[in-house]
């Protein structure tokens, strides 16, 4: 994709070499110039920027999500190089977020940096990604410690939460010291008012690889395990995957859930049928999913978008 032209409100200012105040940068190299001459403009745009709350009334909600790249989890379908190119990632998830049907965005800090300072994230709810330590394919990759955003940075940013990942192999050390990590930002962040979404999986190595149990009573499992984290669960959600029998598998949380998306196994119109069949179970709240809608096959991000957000809605 080439890239899209930023939509600049009547405060827009332009980039100067000399560092100005920036609004809204209108290209990505006046990003990286921000980003050289004048850093202090990221904290001063996440100080300004128009938020908003969560949740509005009994909508629910969609989410595009772009934390993949931080965990080296570069690939989409059978191409294992699909996100190499931060600037189309950008340009797909500027596409996505111009959609007034998208809520908002679930990404690490380097790409929610970029977004806000292109204007993208105004009356947006975002979500940091927090444990991206578990490095897709690497022995310790279970070990998924806190390498990204931390929970003050989230509260003091004013984004809406963060986000763990959750994998459960019972055979696996590392998973205690992702479990430690996980409940200590639960309570770090309920304590400033912000949700720990968390997205739990059942996994074990499968000739070297990490595979995850993606049948129902595994997914409940995980569940249950993870949802315990923390002090207190006032700020709890949960992300899971659509398997087979989700009205079970709802049965076993009361904690507000946002379907996954995760890399595109299937025909788009199986996959969104699934998505709409768990989207009827009024405990779901909505819809978080990246690469399924970033990288269709037929590479139409506004349709794919469209598609989402007409099952959402």
């Amino acid at each position: 994709m080439s890239e899209v032209a930023t939509t600049a409100g009547p405060s827009a200012t332009t980039i100067s070499p000399n560092g100005v105040s920036v609004s809204t940068c209108s290209t990505y190299a006046e990003v990286t110039a921000v980003r050289a001459t004048h850093p202090q403009a990221i904290a001063e745009a996440w100080a300004r920027r128009r938020r908003r709350s969560t949740v509005t009334g009994s909508d629910r909600l969609m989410i595009v999500a772009a934390d993949h790249p931080a965990r080296g989890a570069l690939s989409v379908g059978s191409n294992p190089t699909a996100m190499n190119s931060r600037s189309d990632l950008l340009d797909r998830l500027r596409t996505a977020l111009a959609n007034p049907g998208v809520d908002g965005v679930l990404a690490t800090s380097d790409i929610l940096d970029d977004l806000l300072l292109l204007g993208a994230l105004e009356d947006k709810v975002v979500f940091s990604s927090m444990n991206r330590g578990g490095l897709a394919g690497a022995s310790f990759e279970l070990d998924d410690r806190m390498t990204a955003a931390t929970a003050k940075w989230t509260i003091d940013a004013g984004l809406n939460g963060a986000k763990m990942l959750c994998r459960v192999d019972l055979a696996d050390p590392g998973t205690l010291n992702m479990m430690t990590a996980c409940a200590e930002a639960v309570d770090d962040l309920a304590a400033g008012g912000s949700i720990a979404m968390l997205e739990p999986f059942l996994s074990s190595r499968v000739d070297g690889k990490v595979r995850n149990d993606l049948s129902a009573d595994a997914v409940i499992k995980s569940m249950h395990i993870i949802q315990g984290l923390g002090s207190t669960s006032a700020y709890t959600w949960l992300k899971l995957p659509v398997v087979d029998e989700m009205e079970r598998v709802m049965d076993a949380t009361t904690l507000p859930t946002l379907l996954l998306g995760g890399d595109p196994q299937t025909a788009p119109d199986e996959t969104f049928a699934s998505w709409e069949r768990a989207l009827r179970i009024p405990s779901v709240r909505g819809l978080i999913v990246g690469r399924t809608l970033l990288y269709p096959a037929d590479n139409d991000v506004a349709t794919a978008v469209d598609t989402a957000v007409n099952l959402v809605r």
